[in-house]
């Protein structure tokens, strides 16, 4: 029995020890060793620094708890994605337990060990039943939280939202849906050119919601004073570090192209990640942006001020066919996701482990690239002290990849999952 698929013990905590190249926290350490000690990290760094007889029960353990990997396997912390639809046929946005908990399930065995379940914009009751299911998950520990993209959205620039369900920013609706959500709604997506948007930024910072500027028309301006007003109100509810800034949805999707004469909220929006107050979302999959858009963006705002995500609905890992996002009929064709009604790209395909790949192969360092999909969205989230790296008293939460960060194995909880 090897320590992949060992059982899980009812009497005594599994301990684990993986040896291999660790990549975590912007560092690369090549002969490397991280020891698990139930469903904690009790050590993570080079393997000549580990002395078992420090660490309790370990001394005594034997070879099946030893996994000694191949020299050009990767050890990552557990994944994490702050923007994600769905996945193996299983959909957030519909709100539907079994199929919420199909794409749980899929997106923890394919990396993804963290992630808000992302939900589009909806009727009324639909956004609400939604909510009611994913704090249930959020209490089993399936999801981390919600992000919520719209409903209070550009018309111009809805994207694969359904036009029929957009708002402008209405605070009484925003209040039953922040009360809903019983501190779990993490994130929302906003327009802030919108009558009353400063306002609803005001409600979101005050419940420690991130607002996430996107789908919007607005202009430089516009998108500079709102990300401003953003971090100050998350500043002035108590947040500090990462967890103070606000994000941006999808940077480059979503919004009018950047004009040298017209520059848009994409320049704002960059120059504000550069300075270190927001952080922008890519979705790296060679869809959504091409790779040297991916690779020129990390150059210009580095890693620590990025969040990779997938966008990822139903379709991620599955093969080309007819798919829901939420209300809509989406066509995957060659892996491209439409919306049936107006072309519109309607999410991504990819999982979070090829999106890093895909950001790695852009010319990226992979330091920075899993940066970006583990310790700056945990820190999103207010998780850093738990998930988004290989340190001490993190939980154990793992993906082993290969030379080409292909998937090998994925620990969650200390468990392996098959």
């Amino acid at each position: 029995m090897t320590a992949l698929d060992q059982p899980a013990s009812l009497s005594a905590p599994i301990r684990h020890i993986l040896t291999g190249t660790l990549v975590s926290d912007g560092v690369i350490v090549e002969d490397g060793l991280v020891a698990v000690d139930g469903d904690r990290i009790a050590f993570a760094g080079p393997a000549a620094d580990f002395d078992a007889a420090d660490f309790e029960g370990f001394s005594d353990l034997g070879e099946e708890a030893w996994l000694d990997l191949p020299q050009d396997r990767f050890i990552l912390p557990g994944l994490v994605d702050v923007h994600c639809h769905g996945g193996n046929g299983g959909d957030f946005p519909g709100g539907e337990e079994s199929s919420a908990r199909t794409a749980a399930d899929f997106l923890h065995r394919s990396g993804t060990t963290t992630f808000l379940a992302s939900m589009v914009t909806a009727s009324r009751e639909d956004l609400l039943r939604g909510i009611e299911l994913y704090v249930k998950l959020a209490g089993e520990g399936l999801v981390a939280g919600i992000h919520l993209e719209g409903p209070f959205l550009s018309h111009a620039r809805c994207g694969a939202q359904n036009p029929a369900f957009l708002l402008e920013p209405d605070l009484d609706f925003m209040n039953e849906l922040v009360e809903a959500a019983a501190g779990k709604l993490a994130t929302m997506t906003y327009a802030p050119e919108l009558p009353g948007a400063a306002a609803l930024v005001d409600l979101m910072t005050s419940h420690g919601v991130t607002p996430s500027l996107g789908h919007t028309d607005c202009d430089d301006a516009t998108a500079a004073a709102s990300l401003a007003a953003a971090r100050e109100g998350l500043e002035s509810a108590g947040f500090d570090g990462v967890s103070a800034l606000p994000t941006v949805t999808h940077l480059f999707n979503g919004m009018p192209p950047m004009h040298h004469r017209s520059p848009g909220p994409v320049a704002a929006c960059l120059r504000t990640a550069q300075q270190g107050k927001a952080l922008v979302e890519l979705i790296a999959d060679d869809t959504h942006l091409d790779p040297s858009t991916v690779a020129t963006v990390f150059q210009l705002v580095g890693a620590a001020n990025i969040l990779l995500v997938t966008d990822s609905m139903a379709a991620a890992g599955l093969s080309d066919g007819n798919y829901m996002l939420g209300p809509s009929p989406v066509t995957v064709t060659d892996g491209v996701a439409t919306l049936d009604a107006t072309g519109s790209i309607a999410g991504g395909t990819a999982t979070m482990l090829e999106v890093v790949r895909r950001t790695v192969a852009a010319g990226v360092d992979m330091s920075d690239a899993v940066l970006s999909a583990t310790a700056v969205p945990a820190g999103v989230l207010g998780l850093a002290d738990e998930v988004g790296g290989l340190r001490r008293g993190l939980r154990a939460d793992i993906v082993v990849a290969d030379k080409d960060l292909g998937l090998v194995s994925v620990m969650r909880n200390g468990n392996w999952l098959a």
